[in-house]
Parts: C-alpha cells; sequence; structure tokens
C-alpha cells in the first residue's frame, strides 16, 4: 500500500522537457560534488538557485554534433518516459560547449548497496517484490516501443534511504524501435549485455528481459551467472547462455525463482518472458502482501564481493563499448561503436 508521500510524488505532473537555448545552467542552478561519470560525459548533483530542489545534472560534451545528437535523443527519449518507477528530466540546457540534462535526484543510492547494509533483511520476498517494480517500470517502458540497453544494477536505485522503492535510471544508451527496421548496437556492459548484442544481431524488447534476469540472479544469489576470469571469458559465456543454479548460492532459493530466471535467461530472444508475462509468473504471484510463506534471510557475503569487484572495474573504465573479436567492432553502420573515454566537463567544473 503506497503511502501519502508516495501518492503524492506519483501523482506530481511529468513535465515535457524543451531545450532552453537562451541559458545557461548555471543561471537558474548551483553545481556541488561529482556523482559519477558515464559514456557521453558526467553527472554532477545541483540545486535550484530558486527552489533549492535538487537535482543531478547530466553534462555531455558538444565538440562533436554527435555528443549533441546523443543528449538530444536522450531528451526525447525521457518525454515519452513517464512513469513512477523511471527517472524524470526536469530541464536541458545548450550552450556553445556542451549540453546539460537535469534530472531528478534519487537520494537512497543503488539498490544493491541498500541490500548489503547491515540493517537490512534480505530475503527472496523482498527481491520478488524489487523485481516486481523493475519489471513495472520496464513494462511501460517497453509499451512506448523503447528499450534501456544498459540495465544493470548500477541503474537501479532507491528513492529514499528507507529502500522500498526503486526507479531505474541513465537512458543514455536507450533506442527507440522502429518497426521497419533492424537495430544492432555495440555497446552494453558484458556480465549483463545479451548474446544477440555480442553476435551483433537485431536487439529488441527481449534484449533488456535478458538483462533483467541477469540482475534477478544476483539480487538472489550474490553471484554473476556469466562472470568470467576477463572480458573474452564472460562475453564467451554470455553467447553460449552457459550458466548453473550453484547449490550452495541456491540452496534457500525457491524453484519458481529458478524457473522465472530461466524462462529470462534463454539465448534465443524468441523464448524469454516479456514483462507482463514476468509479472504473471507464478515466483511473483508467490509473494504478494497477503501470501504467507516462511522465509529465511539470505547471505550477504557473495553480494559485497560482488560490489566490491565492480567497484574495482568501474575504477578502471566507464560502460564499455563491446570489442567483438572481429572487424565489426570498426563498422560504420553501429550505433554507439565509439570506444572514445567519456569528456570531461569544463563548464560544470568550473561552476563548483
Amino acid at each position: 500500500m503506497a503511502t501519502s508521500r508516495e501518492k503524492k510524488e506519483e501523482s506530481e505532473p511529468y513535465l515535457t522537457v524543451t531545450i532552453d537555448t537562451k541559458h545557461k545552467f548555471n543561471d537558474h542552478y548551483n553545481v556541488h560534488e561529482k556523482l559519477g561519470v558515464g559514456k557521453f560525459g558526467q553527472v554532477f548533483r545541483m540545486t535550484h538557485k530558486v527552489t533549492g530542489q535538487e537535482c543531478a545534472g547530466k553534462f555531455y560534451r558538444a565538440r562533436l554534433s554527435k555528443d549533441k545528437a546523443a543528449a538530444r535523443k536522450e531528451m526525447q527519449i525521457m518525454n515519452k518516459l513517464h512513469h513512477p518507477k523511471l527517472v524524470r528530466c526536469l530541464a536541458a540546457y545548450d550552450t556553445r560547449s556542451e549540453m546539460a540534462l537535469i534530472m531528478e535526484y534519487i537520494a537512497g543510492g543503488e539498490l544493491f548497496k541498500h541490500i548489503v547494509d547491515e540493517n537490512f533483511d534480505h530475503t527472496e520476498p523482498t527481491s520478488a517484490r524489487y523485481m516486481k517494480q523493475i519489471l513495472e517500470g520496464m513494462q511501460y517502458v517497453h509499451k512506448q516501443n523503447i528499450i534501456h540497453l544498459d540495465l544493470k544494477p548500477e541503474n537501479i536505485v532507491c528513492v529514499d534511504p528507507s529502500g522500498t522503492r526503486i526507479k531505474i535510471i541513465d537512458f543514455g544508451l536507450a533506442c527507440e524501435l522502429d518497426p521497419t527496421k533492424d537495430l544492432t548496437v555495440m555497446h552494453g556492459t558484458p556480465e549483463f549485455v545479451a548474446p544477440e548484442v555480442i553476435n551483433f544481431e537485431p536487439v529488441g524488447l527481449e534484449t533488456d528481459m535478458w538483462s533483467i534476469g541477469v540482475i534477478c540472479f544476483i539480487l538472489l544469489s550474490g553471484e554473476s551467472p556469466f562472470q568470467g576470469n576477463n572480458d573474452a571469458e564472460t562475453l564467451a559465456l554470455v553467447t553460449a547462455a552457459q550458466y548453473e543454479f550453484d547449490p550452495e548460492s541456491f540452496e534457500d532459493i525457491s524453484d519458481e525463482a529458478k524457473d522465472f530466471i530461466s524462462s529470462l535467461l534463454k539465448k534465443n530472444k524468441r523464448g524469454r518472458m516479456s514483462c507482463t508475462e514476468a509479472l504473471a509468473h507464478s515466483w511473483m504471484a508467490s509473494f504478494t502482501p497477503l501470501t504467507r510463506r516462511p522465509t529465511k534471510s539470505l547471505n550477504k557475503e557473495k553480494m559485497k564481493r560482488f560490489l566490491a569487484r565492480r567497484k574495482w572495474k568501474k575504477a578502471g573504465k566507464a560502460v564499455l563499448a563491446l570489442k567483438r573479436m572481429t572487424n565489426l567492432s570498426n563498422r560504420p553502420d553501429s550505433p554507439g561503436n565509439s570506444l572514445e573515454e567519456p569528456g570531461w566537463s569544463q563548464e560544470a567544473e568550473e561552476a563548483i
């Protein structure tokens, strides 16, 4: 049952954002600490100079026309995604040196980091409830014929420190599908990317469903199903759809949960559940508020090790463009296949 605060937040009107070319972002916002670095630029915490509202400013390089095009594309996609489980876009600015998208600031932090907190009781039912929220958000995205293409734990965040509600963030790699054209991409994160991406085959809504399956696997076990000793080994395991439910890690996990995951991690994308089908799966139904089942707290140690490894990998590189072991990585017809390092936001740095 939603609280009055939740109902208020979810009833707030959504904005259709247009790009402001008459002002600079720092005419309206103060810039604070850096929150992160992505494929196209950097993200800073910001506050509105009049209202004091906290926001997240996503700054794009604007040296090349394709960089500005990426920002405009993300804004256009965000204007179509008005749902309580999805981050909101609040404003956009276009200056000579860069573009900035102003997004809502989500204060609760990454979901997986919340789960390993010593005060959080991590159980299979709580995992099912988080997966339900992810599916509800992505069901809306898919109804708009949009694919996220970068679903991973870092992009599932808690609305507030209580950690009961989540939102999906970072639509920087998202694409709108054209029913008359096949779409192939060359970017993603090796552990979470679907086989069709690595094989340079057409992607679809099902591509996100694979990533949701990987997230669910890790959420329940603390282990990554396709993690190899290096990226090449990981990609090989993904293309083979080769994984197993380790008896120790899944000892306390129900057969329904394992069937749920198996119905998403299918090599042939046409065999994967849709969001609607996943929400109707018996695992989802088995953990409704009216259901009373004995539950056991899940071990967090493997999840802690997973997060430590992700942090170490992120320190060395941002979201990778996938390097296939062929010349396909240099094909000009592949959107987003650049291997450039993320750019730095000089204007935002100076505004701090």
